[in-house]
């Protein structure tokens, strides 16, 4: 059985024992189901790439949260302070990601954050061409991005063992 649906059963029959049905209950169900699940595994004998994927999904979500708490707070800023210290720009970044649901990923995380914007990817879809409000340095905004969003992406969703 797939982990990701035994992982539901969990879930669904943690709200029924509970007689609850609501967003604490699920996300509850899912926690108590995910542990049972990954201490189980030695036992199945199934090596499931579910655990990881949890995690790297959970580290995007918090991740891209706090990225975009601090990215408004710089916008805000420089929006409300007399001195304007933006220096927008194009910048091109080369792309690590290779599925068409990273690239879209990526550049919509990107776009979502205040102060940066996704405008085209290449036709041979190996750069993205971004529009950055401060863009001082457009190599460390690069490599801001590439180490940041792009590879909690690449972990989340690209398929590698």
């Amino acid at each position: 059985m797939n982990t990701l649906v035994a992982n539901i059963f969990f879930a669904v029959t943690w709200m029924i024992f509970f007689n609850t049905f609501n967003w604490l209950s699920v996300l509850s169900g899912f926690a108590v189901g995910y542990a049972i699940l990954w201490l189980i595994q030695p036992l199945t004998g199934v090596k499931s790439t579910y655990f990881k994927r949890v995690w790297y999904w959970a580290k995007l979500l918090v991740m891209f949260n706090y990225e975009l708490i601090v990215s408004s707070v710089e916008v805000l800023w420089d929006i409300f302070t007399p001195t304007h210290r933006s220096n927008p720009a194009i910048v091109d970044m080369p792309l690590d990601v290779k599925s068409d649901a990273g690239i879209l990923l990526v550049t919509n995380l990107i776009s979502l954050t205040p102060g940066t914007l996704s405008i085209d990817v290449s036709e041979d879809r190996k750069t993205l061409k971004l529009h950055v409000m401060f863009a001082d340095d457009p190599a460390a905004v690069c490599r801001s991005l590439k180490d940041g969003m792009e590879r909690w992406v690449i972990d989340a969703v690209e398929d590698r063992e």
